[in-house]
């Protein structure tokens, strides 16, 4: 199981949380009605939201850490509160569970702990992404007719949800390539997105290892 964010930039949770908290729950519009009183009418659902905790270690431990190439603590801490603060969407994604979602990052809190130097202890507040559909009306004016209008939807650019593909026995990125997106060219791509985890060499690839490929 492994844990993305991506943005861009683009950020794999070095040290998985012990837990993800889902929160789901219904919405309802109160009517009142004649001899009826206050009735509650099902509209929906709300936002989903999404809280978990890890850390950022200062050091590479293979005890605990998905992968080597592990960012400095500060500046995965840079990338998250810039997203806090644009309150632009990214992809939230969880490997092997449906967790699969727009969100942004509405809170934020970190810690240092004392007899772990350079750690980075933080607890995350997600919530899920629901486009905001405005309608623009405007009016046109013509020598033989007025009030023509017209409707938009503004509307962020947002990424597809990416594919993972688990490598198998006998694979190459190459192959890997060609069966995937149709151009065993394109190789270059899925080793630059997963870097961290196939390693400085793209030729040895390990059964097992779950690569996402590019959109």
């Amino acid at each position: 199981m492994d844990f993305y964010f991506l943005g861009p930039p683009d950020l794999r949770l070095p040290v998985n949380p012990a837990e993800v908290q889902v929160e789901a729950s219904g919405k309802t519009e109160t009517l009142s009605l004649v001899n009826l009183g206050d009735v509650e009418i099902p509209v929906g659902r709300q936002p989903a939201g999404i809280s978990l905790s890890s850390f950022f270690p200062r050091d590479y431990d293979p005890g605990y850490c998905r992968y080597a190439d592990i960012p400095e603590p500060a500046e995965a801490l840079r990338v998250l509160v810039a997203w806090r603060d644009s309150g632009r969407p990214v992809r939230f994604l969880v490997t092997e569970t449906s967790i699969n979602l727009l969100v942004f990052v509405a809170k934020i809190s970190y810690r240092f702990a004392g007899g772990e130097p350079g750690d980075l202890y933080y607890d995350l507040g997600l919530r899920e992404w629901r486009d905001l559909r405005v309608r623009q009306v405007a009016a046109a004016t013509t020598a033989s007719a007025q009030g023509s209008a017209t409707a938009a939807a503004a509307r962020p650019d947002t990424k597809p949800a990416p594919k993972v593909y688990t490598v198998r026995s006998g694979d190459t990125l190459y192959g890997i390539a060609k069966l995937e997106l149709g151009n065993g060219a394109r190789w270059r791509e899925i080793y630059d997105l997963n870097k961290s985890v196939i390693g400085p060499d793209p030729n040895l690839i390990r059964p097992g290892q779950r690569l996402v490929m590019p959109t």
